[in-house]
């Protein structure tokens, strides 16, 4: 049984995740999950033990000196709660890790092990995967679960994917198969422009989670983010004609395809959630941190190679052949395979004086 202490009772919790790694293309996801723990100043409350799941020669500790003291920073994944103020107050859970290299079932169940003791009501796990999606259009997202009942009253797609998968469909299933209602969102980044970090589809990320929690999320600087990306690939484009042409071909594709979204319900969807940022007192509770409230601009960046493996969990409506490809533009954002090990000072880690005994697959 996990004990918690200086915890304090929670209201209506909800879980919100994201793991650095195969599942988080531009590091899109796992940069949603710190801008909430960023903008709602969230408190660590625990960590998983790193030598329970992590293999320390793909995400390598890193040392750093501290006042002339010399500390190592460990991989991990951490939990934090924030409160979100309004007429009707709310907790939120954080988790934010790095895919782990072993031991996946215990993982799932130590997290459910927390969601269990806090009382959580729902976990949304976040994810963003390489698509043959403009970089010119907004970026899309889709919810999708295990639960059918939730498919219904949520609005959400019933998940079919069938494939290989990552951490973030092993702990959607373990949650559905342990009764805890479970949600995925999943952004598209463009395949072309796949390094982090991908401000546009972090913004887009946490749209959706505004709307399928209810809460006002504080964007702070990532309107303006999102749109000097976009400015910057806008440009690269420019450069080189054969980039033009394809993205052209792909903004043609794109338009074609959501011809049918200009629908009654995509539009009251959007005027909802336009009202909810104009009016701070609406909505079933409202960010107790201030910022500025946009919509999602455009987005842009530098053009690597196409990927050719086979990925992470698929987004409904997308092709199998590019939307399972995120390992190529996420592994960079949690060092596998490199010495740089994980950052010293934002990414999910423990820190310890000389060693291991700090914070804390299958």
């Amino acid at each position: 049984m996990i004990e918690l202490e200086g915890v304090p009772e929670l209201i209506d919790p909800v879980m919100v995740a994201a793991f650095e790694g195969w599942n988080d293309a531009g590091d899109a996801a796992s940069t949603a999950v710190a801008h909430l723990d960023r903008e709602w100043k969230g408190e660590v409350f625990a960590a998983l033990d790193a030598e329970d799941y992590y293999d320390f020669q793909v995400n390598r500790p890193t040392v750093f000196l501290d006042n002339g003291v010399r500390k190592i920073t460990w991989p991990t994944t951490r939990l934090s709660v924030v409160r979100v103020g309004g007429e009707k107050p709310r907790d939120l859970v954080l988790v934010r890790g790095i895919e782990p290299s072993m031991r996946w079932r215990s993982f799932c169940n130590e997290l459910l092990g927390f969601a269990h003791e806090l009382g959580v009501e729902m976990v949304v796990i976040l994810g963003a995967l390489l698509g043959d999606t403009p970089h010119t259009r907004p970026v899309p997202v889709s919810g999708v679960t295990s639960d059918p009942d939730l498919a219904r009253t949520m609005d959400l797609e019933e998940t079919r994917y069938e494939g290989p998968t990552g951490i973030v469909g092993i702990l959607q299933e373990a949650c559905t198969h342990a009764g805890v209602p479970a949600v995925s969102l999943w952004a598209a980044v463009p395949h072309y422009v796949s390094q982090p970090p991908n401000p546009k589809a972090t913004l887009a990320l946490l749209n959706r989670l505004e709307d399928l929690i209810g809460l006002r999320i504080p964007l702070g600087e990532l309107p303006e983010d999102a749109r000097a990306w976009q400015l910057g690939v806008d440009q690269l484009a420019a450069e080189d004609s054969e980039v033009a042409e394809y993205v052209q071909t792909l903004e043609e594709a794109r338009d074609t395809a959501e011809l049918p979204e200009a629908s009654g319900e995509a539009i009251a969807r959007e005027f909802e959630r336009y009202l909810r940022r104009r009016e701070p007192g609406t909505g079933p509770g409202v960010a107790t941190e201030g910022g500025e409230f946009l919509r999602d601009p455009g987005s842009g960046r530098t053009r690597p190679p196409k990927p050719e493996q086979p990925g992470p969990e698929s987004m409904p409506g997308a092709d199998a052949g590019t939307d399972a490809g995120a390992d190529a533009g996420t592994d960079a954002g949690t060092d596998a395979g490199t010495d740089a090990g994980t950052d010293a000072d934002e990414g999910p880690s423990e820190e310890s004086g000389e060693g291991p005994d700090g914070e804390t697959g299958e």
